[in-house]
């Protein structure tokens, strides 16, 4: 990648660590498919906060849920036959979850309760949920990975409206990923792991989406994971196979680009603290939670009412 202007480099720290009493490494379904059959003891990914500053991450083999309180320790919230991945409040009291394995899915943070939302299209099984995100009317957005990539272009992106009704609005994406909103609600981004780059398409009045374009580009193994919208108009991009988060310009200009000490697997992110000017992250090979203080708060997150 060529740079006029070289990026500011900067240093995430460790916040928290999943406790030993929560790893057992063992071959899973979703590790023979994902991982080359390695074992694996976590897989975290989808984080979010809530209003008391609580962390909520997913454990992707493992149907698991924790909560991280803010002095980081860690509870195990709720478990099941899925694969969890994204996730956002529908609710103060519940998280709406994309499930690869059962389609979007409801926790009650007070009770771990589970229950199904949106399992199939028109009977049709979907072929693996990955991200969500919600728009200012209550509109739900996300993405349907599966096994897609350049081999397979056929990933797709959805719009779940208030009143039910579920529009297809992208089906040839080689492996759909995170997804966000920019701060007008007039374009959505969206991560494309396997073809290395972000999507941005406008949203049109009547709903569609039209000349969707490649925003950015990235390189290496894996490419763009999750995304985060920071209230300057920001985008955030976690890129898992580098270990870097790139903070794009409205020109997709990278001016930061954050990092761990080591090589790291970068899946996702999220703005927390009371100031939303923290951002952390979720480091899925070691099961760790990363962080770095801001000088931009992170655009607030809406909910479906």
């Amino acid at each position: 990648m060529f740079l006029l202007n070289p990026p500011e480099v900067r240093s995430l720290e460790i916040f928290s660590t999943l406790p030993q009493r929560y790893r057992q490494p063992r071959r899973t379904v979703w590790g023979d498919a994902n991982q080359g059959g390695r074992e694996t003891d976590s897989f975290l990914e989808g984080p979010v906060f809530d209003d008391a500053g609580n962390l909520y991450v997913t454990d992707i083999p493992f149907g698991r849920v924790f909560r991280v309180d803010t002095q980081g320790e860690w509870e195990l919230l709720a478990q099941w036959e899925g694969e969890p991945n994204g996730m956002k409040f529908l609710s103060t009291t519940e998280l709406l979850v994309t499930d690869y394995l059962n389609g979007l899915m409801v926790v009650d943070v007070r009770s771990g309760t589970v229950r199904p939302y949106l399992g199939r299209r028109n009977t049709e099984s979907f072929k693996g949920l990955n991200d969500l995100t919600f728009d200012s009317r209550g509109n739900l957005y996300f993405t349907d990975q599966g096994q897609t990539g350049l081999h397979d272009p056929t990933g797709r992106v959805y719009r779940l409206t208030p009143a039910g009704k579920l529009d297809l609005l992208l089906s040839n994406v080689p492996s759909p990923n995170g997804i966000v909103l920019s701060l007008d609600e007039k374009f959505l981004f969206v991560a494309v792991t396997r073809g290395n780059c972000v999507w941005r398409m406008p949203l049109l009045a009547d709903g569609g989406v039209s000349k969707a374009g490649q925003f950015f580009t990235s390189y290496g193994p894996s490419g763009p994971d999750g995304l985060a919208m920071d209230e300057a108009g920001r985008l955030l991009v976690a890129n898992p196979g580098l270990g870097y988060v790139w903070v794009l310009n409205h020109r997709a200009e990278p001016v930061q680009l954050l990092r761990g000490a080591s090589a790291v697997s970068l899946t996702n992110l999220a703005f927390g603290g009371a100031d939303r000017k923290t951002l952390y992250c979720t480091e899925s090979t070691s099961g760790t939670i990363l962080r770095i203080g801001m000088d931009v708060a992170g655009a607030r997150l809406h909910g479906p009412g």
